[in-house]
């Protein structure tokens, strides 16, 4: 895919990115995608859906207690658990606000762990990274910000995501569902969005703006960016998954480069095979 190459003009040291086909093969890829990344909250979808696997193993439910007093497991996913961004206070009752809180997932991993009697790093490995072939990808540290991982790993779970073989498809399509709908909130970077919309992990786009998805990205894109310079995001509309990860912390420069790059992936998508097959690669990204 030609509209790749566009990470070149990217003003970063590195960058990598990768589109992958709803039936997993893989539509071009650009950059040093082995390489491996810091992926800041591009962790918390991963980390989500080793919960989701625990939830289907039988090991949580999505509506039992976790968190502060009246919170749940779906809470605490959906950022609806009222505990503040990055400190173990309560800042609001549980479904009231959407409140993006990194210390949510860290208590969940911590709910997890218990309820497994496996570190939630290593129940991570066994339940997702293991069996997916990301083997260069690792958690080390927060649940919420510490997952490292590179472009080849992620298109990996990006193909999972559209087509899941370790998950009931009804469950994925509940993890891209708007939780606690209507909610407001800040989206980090963004500024306050009405409704600041998220699933079970996943931040749902509708129609917030600004964004750092693109114009032309549909309301059911779903996926998460990080700070530390990347992302990943699902178009459904479009049967496509897009990661891209550098070694730039997010910025204006992000704000500015994400979305028309986005845009040209999804408008080459929308021309078809014939403008791009072979191009940059293509094969199967499991």
């Amino acid at each position: 895919m030609e509209s790749l190459a566009m990470i070149e003009n990217w003003p970063v040291p590195a960058a990598a990115a990768a589109v992958v086909r709803a039936d997993g093969t893989l539509a071009g890829a650009h950059g040093p995608t082995g390489r491996r990344f810091p992926l800041a909250s591009v962790t918390k979808p991963l980390a989500a859906y080793a919960v989701l696997v625990a939830y289907e193993e039988g090991a949580v439910e999505l509506d039992e207690p976790a968190g502060p007093e009246g919170s749940t497991v779906r809470h605490l996913l959906a950022h609806t658990s009222g505990l503040a961004f990055d400190e173990n206070r309560v800042t609001a009752a549980p479904g009231t606000r959407r409140i993006y809180s990194n210390t949510g997932f860290e208590v969940l991993a911590d709910h997890v762990a218990k309820a497994t009697e496996i570190p939630f790093a290593e129940y991570l490995r066994q339940a997702v990274l293991e069996p997916l072939g990301m083997a260069s990808t690792t958690l080390e540290g927060s649940a919420a910000k510490d997952g490292v991982s590179t472009v080849d790993d992620l298109a990996r779970f990006a193909a999972e995501v559209q087509a899941p073989r370790l998950l009931d498809a009804r469950t994925v399509l509940e993890a891209m569902t708007v939780v606690h709908p209507g909610l407001t909130g800040i989206l980090p970077g963004y500024g306050h969005q009405r409704p600041n919309d998220w699933g079970l992990g996943f931040e749902i786009r509708d129609g917030k703006s600004p964004h750092w998805t693109g114009g032309s990205s549909s309301p059911r894109t779903f996926g998460h960016f990080g700070q530390s310079g990347t992302f990943l995001w699902v178009d459904p509309e479009a049967g496509a998954a897009c990661v891209a990860l550098t070694d730039r912390p997010f910025g204006p420069w992000a704000i500015e480069a994400w979305p028309p790059f986005t845009d040209a992936v999804l408008a080459e998508l929308r021309r078809g095979p014939a403008a791009w097959d072979g191009l940059l690669g293509s094969g199967p990204a499991h």
